[in-house]
């Protein structure tokens, strides 16, 4: 199976190792519209060539859209105007919109609607490795509105990853990650800000900083080209995650300001039940 990646950064190029190392594909052809990162992909063996976006549709069986999700809003569909016997799937952090921009394409069976759940805060080739997606979760959503052969395909192409796969709808997938993805990223963000704020006026407090605080703050290094365009087409479950988080906040606030120490301690037992729902 030839593979064409649009879109060479952690996610697609992590995909293009492990999909060709363990032969899932016989060839990988890269597509991006960053010269760094398709020089970097062909010098780290990540792809085996580069191309325009309608010559590396047209020699591929299977094309998977890695971009930002503003710009595959703006691809998938001519992608699959080309698509006639090509198999289509993105890894978008939100789907709604984009299925929605698609539900009607003459060629819709042939795309399948999928996020794996995995990545890390870097970004582009350099920081792509095997193994990524060994033992987390791909979710498909709205398999209804694909083929039979397509959702065999990129069935086969996950569990390849190691993956295990869900199926959804894209109104329920939006929601769950607004609360197990974004919401992290924009705490960690927001922590950051409040730190960096802080650090202006005393040099020393990032000599203070231990495992916990880089922990949590490590999702803030994630790029804005990004993160932007998937707070943008989630605004609506992301902002009402916030709410119930800063509800949460205050709490905590409003305990600590009234010295009620029995508060304070209820809200901490009631959080470490979390530790129940990650241990399933």
């Amino acid at each position: 199976m030839n593979i064409t990646i649009i879109g060479l950064g952690l996610i697609g190029s992590s995909m293009a190792i492990d999909l060709k190392a363990r032969n899932f594909a016989q060839k990988i052809i890269g597509v991006d519209n960053n010269p760094i990162h398709c020089d970097a992909a062909l010098q780290l063996g990540i792809i085996d060539k580069t191309a325009e976006l309608n010559e590396g549709i047209y020699q591929a069986d299977l094309v998977i859209l890695a971009t930002p999700v503003d710009v595959s809003l703006k691809l998938l569909p001519t992608v699959l105007n080309q698509a006639d016997q090509q198999i289509v799937a993105d890894v978008c952090s939100t789907k709604s919109n984009l299925n929605e921009r698609v539900r009607y394409h003459q060629n819709r069976e042939n795309f399948v609607s999928t996020h794996p759940m995995a990545g890390t805060e870097q970004s582009g080739p350099r920081a792509a490795f095997s193994g990524l997606f060994d033992g987390r979760a791909s979710i498909i959503t709205d398999a209804e509105e694909s083929s039979e052969k397509a959702l065999k395909t990129i069935k086969t192409m996950y569990e390849c990853l190691n993956m295990r796969i869900i199926y959804m709808n894209a109104y329920n997938h939006d929601v769950h990650t607004a609360y197990v993805s974004h919401i992290s990223h924009i705490s960690s963000m927001a922590l950051a800000l409040t730190v960096l704020e802080k650090e202006q006026n005393e040099k020393n407090i990032l000599d203070l900083a231990s495992g916990g605080f880089d922990s949590t703050v490590r999702l803030a290094k994630s790029p804005a080209s990004m993160w932007t365009p998937i707070f943008m087409q989630n605004a609506g479950n992301v902002t009402a995650v916030l709410d119930t988080y800063i509800e949460h906040l205050q709490a905590f606030k409003k305990a600590m300001q009234e010295q009620k120490s029995e508060s304070i301690t209820g809200l901490i037992n009631q959080s470490n039940k979390i530790k129940r729902v990650l241990s399933r």
